[in-house]
């Protein structure tokens, strides 16, 4: 363990964000949704999207923009489709109700395609597309933001991070496929991460306000698609950004880029559009999860390029993560991470978090 950081038990640490938001007169069940999400987050390595968020949920939550109780509401539906209000409703309380919704109907049609509207942010996308794998089924979530990507030859944001990810399920033990990505290069918490911990961040990732690139988390005004500059392909990251869109807002008909409020104005309801989707892959060729798990033996047995950094599948990273974080009891946290939680403790009158090395 790294002197500037310290391990949190991954019940512990679900334990001070329920606290958080049962002060806040939060729902005890969408307190616990959103816990075991934010949570989720850190204990597979996404540590942008899941203790570092708290602030942006407390904030919505006091501002009056974010539900503090109630349940989603579908406004139209078929045998495999539904369009959902989530009603301003915790993120997390959404997304675990429209992907439900869509895994019951592709047991039954064999696809589920639920969008919703009047949602918030929901952590990690891959935790919802994860949902699906219990039940054998492909799962796939996606969601729109606030605007931060800026297109190819723009000097502005339009789009959000716009996340997407694709969950497969394999017939070998914890093998599944978990895609989970940003159409961006980064997600913007790993910028605000970097900033966190006062380090520089790669060339490449941002670029400040002239349209050039920039290594300093502070000078950030907008990331960058996937791929980068136009010379390097970032005209394909930004086409997925807007195929998200598509499948979110356009669909949903939620606030639609770049009118999507921005991530520091409480004062609004962030109405994202999100998509959730479930397809029972027997419904196809016999086999699926016998030819996953082939495609990803087939993958990792490559010839890698550095003999110390073997081929990895999506889903291997996380998967080694949570081993590590098994192996020594918990989550480990950048000190700053760890302040700022003392912080809330303080704030909202709960016992702040106690550290294993404690």
């Amino acid at each position: 363990m790294m002197a500037n950081s310290r391990i949190v038990p991954v019940e512990v640490m679900k334990n001070f964000i329920k606290n958080i938001m049962i002060k806040l007169n939060v729902d005890p069940s969408h307190a616990e949704n959103l816990a075991d999400v934010l949570v989720t987050g850190d204990y597979r390595g996404h540590f942008s999207h899941g203790l570092n968020r708290i602030e942006l949920y407390i904030k919505d939550i006091q501002q009056g923009t974010c539900k503090k109780d109630g349940i989603p509401k579908i406004l139209k539906e078929t045998s495999a489709t539904a369009w959902v209000d989530g009603n301003a409703l915790l993120g997390p309380v959404v997304g675990k109700f429209c992907m439900e919704l869509a895994i019951k109907k592709a047991k039954e049609s064999g696809v589920g395609w639920v969008v919703a509207k009047g949602s918030n942010h929901f952590g990690i996308a891959g935790y919802y597309s994860m949902m699906a794998l219990s039940h054998k089924l492909l799962g796939m979530s996606f969601t729109n933001a606030s605007p931060l990507l800026a297109p190819t030859r723009s000097t502005e944001a339009f789009f959000g991070t716009n996340p997407l990810s694709l969950s497969a399920p394999s017939s070998s033990k914890n093998d599944d496929f978990v895609l989970d990505m940003a159409t961006s290069v980064v997600a913007l918490g790993k910028v605000e991460i970097a900033n966190r911990k006062e380090e520089k961040i790669p060339h490449g990732w941002v670029i400040d306000k002239n349209g050039k690139t920039s290594d300093d988390p502070a000078n950030f005004h907008a990331l960058l698609p996937l791929g980068g500059p136009e010379h390097s392909s970032g005209y394909k990251g930004y086409g997925l950004a807007a195929l998200v869109e598509i499948f979110t807002s356009i669909l949903g008909g939620s606030a639609m880029a770049p009118n999507v409020r921005s991530w520091s104005d409480n004062h609004t309801e962030a109405n994202l559009g999100q998509c959730f989707i479930a397809i029972n892959p027997d419904c196809f060729a016999p086999g699926f999860s016998d030819r996953m798990s082939e495609l990803n033996h087939n993958l990792r047995t490559q010839k890698p390029a550095d003999p110390d950094r073997p081929v990895l599948v999506h889903g291997d990273p996380e998967r080694a993560h949570m081993q590590k974080c098994d192996q020594q009891g918990g989550i480990e946290y950048h000190i700053n991470q760890i302040k700022m939680a003392d912080k809330l403790a303080e704030q909202f009158e709960i016992e702040p978090l106690k550290t294993i090395d404690n």
